[in-house]
């Protein structure tokens, strides 16, 4: 008789749990306590999905997790991102890279997507229910698991995959910790940073392809693209020291001074220079009409405002106190910090199921045999750029082959 399997959680990862598991013979049914499934897939990448990242060795995919690293090692030698992309082109799906990295389909519609993992599912006999809120969940004396729904009706299985997405807050975990699991205390990761500053405010829009930023209280430095918003910083930069920070930077309350190197490419010696000759090549011009390269012309007539320079000053006229203002404003911005924004709507949380109890082999319980778990909901996370769907490909998958392979050893 195939095993009866009940996943709760009708997201990303457990929906490829599911399949997984319904297509090696398991009857299967999702839980979802929502009106839709595959939610946050449907909001991914602005809409179009952003589904792993073309990085195909898993040793060095695994080190763009700032929690798990080391335990997603061995899932990724078994289900790596090259599966992923193979697992939908069988599906008729085709993924392309862009140049930073990131793989979406080729459709740009994350609907494309959505409707691969909904005929998947059909396809392999997945029960699927909605507005179905577990609120307990118990090991019967047979070894079986009994959940109590919403309503009080009761549904039992041979296994049991929690797969209810990251833990925004401790109670989130609650049917985990029910089953004898540990939960590592949540706090948000990838969320960008608010700044009151007027003046960068105004910059809303502006882009760098190559910036620093730094959080000397917390030893954070980190470098890529930067972007401003019309509430402070974002971009990969800021969103990968959010991922790698999130402990540290909740510690502060998200308030903290940053420090911002709007030209990571050029020493202050070279900048010393290069204002040096322009005062000799381009001494009747106005200052803030011949930007330093890359700066945009808005982004850099705001930096030497800030700088203290006045704007009619002209570059023959630029004095050695002003050089070393300006320097400084190019090299060491800096802006205080005064809270988070979501990246979005797209929420990632750092903290979950404690690694330590979890078998990464199968992605079962280790203590409780027939439980199993998939996703954000254990303390995994990566940084932007589709990391943190290949983790629910990867778990979802060996969870969803272990389970119908169960014979109950954790």
């Amino acid at each position: 008789m195939a095993n009866q399997i009940i996943v709760v959680g009708g997201g990303a990862a457990g929906f490829f749990a599911a399949i997984a598991a319904a297509e090696a013979g398991a009857d299967v049914i999702i839980l979802e306590k929502t009106a839709r499934v595959l939610d946050k897939v449907r909001i991914s990448g602005g809409g179009r999905c952003n589904v792993t990242h073309a990085c195909f060795e898993p040793r060095d995919f695994a080190t763009r997790y700032p929690r798990g690293q080391r335990a997603l090692l061995s899932p990724f030698s078994k289900f790596s991102a090259r599966d992923t992309v193979a697992w939908f082109a069988a599906r008729d799906v085709k993924l392309k890279t862009e140049n930073d990295g990131r793989m979406f389909p080729t459709t740009d519609s994350s609907q494309t997507i959505v409707d691969c993992l909904m005929n998947a599912a059909q396809n392999a006999g997945v029960k699927i229910r909605l507005n179905c809120a577990v609120e307990s969940a118990a090991k019967t004396a047979d070894g079986k698991f009994e959940l109590t729904l919403a309503a009080g009706e009761k549904i039992s299985g041979d296994q049991l995959l929690l797969a209810t997405g990251g833990c925004r807050a401790a109670a989130a975990g609650q049917l985990a910790v029910s089953l004898g699991h540990t939960i590592e205390p949540p706090v948000p990761s990838l969320f960008t940073f608010q700044i009151e500053s007027p003046w960068l405010r105004s910059l809303a829009g502006v882009s760098l392809a190559a910036a620093e930023v730094a959080v000397p209280t917390a030893k954070l430095r980190e470098r890529g693209p930067l972007l401003v918003t019309h509430w402070g910083l974002s971009g990969p930069a800021i969103l990968k020291m959010s991922a790698w920070g999130a402990r540290a930077l909740h510690d502060l309350n998200y308030q903290f001074p940053l420090l911002v190197n709007w030209l990571p490419d050029f020493s202050a010696e070279k900048i010393v220079k290069e204002f040096q000759a322009r005062r000799e090549y381009s001494g009747a011009k106005l200052l803030v009409n011949v930007p330093l390269a890359p700066l945009t012309a808005r982004l850099w007539e705001q930096l030497v405002l800030a700088a203290g320079i006045a704007r009619e000053t002209r570059w023959a006229a630029l004095t050695r106190a002003q050089i070393h203002a300006l320097t400084q404003q190019l090299t060491r911005t800096e802006f205080t910090v005064a809270g988070k924004s979501l990246n979005k709507d797209e929420f990632v949380t750092c903290g979950g199921v404690k690694l330590t109890e979890v078998n990464f082999q199968t992605l079962g319980s280790k203590v409780c045999p027939g439980l199993f778990f998939a996703g954000e909901l254990l303390d995994i996370d990566g940084i932007t750029g589709g990391f943190n769907f290949q983790a629910a490909w990867t778990t979802g998958f060996i969870a969803g082959k272990a389970m119908a392979d169960f014979s109950g050893l954790p």
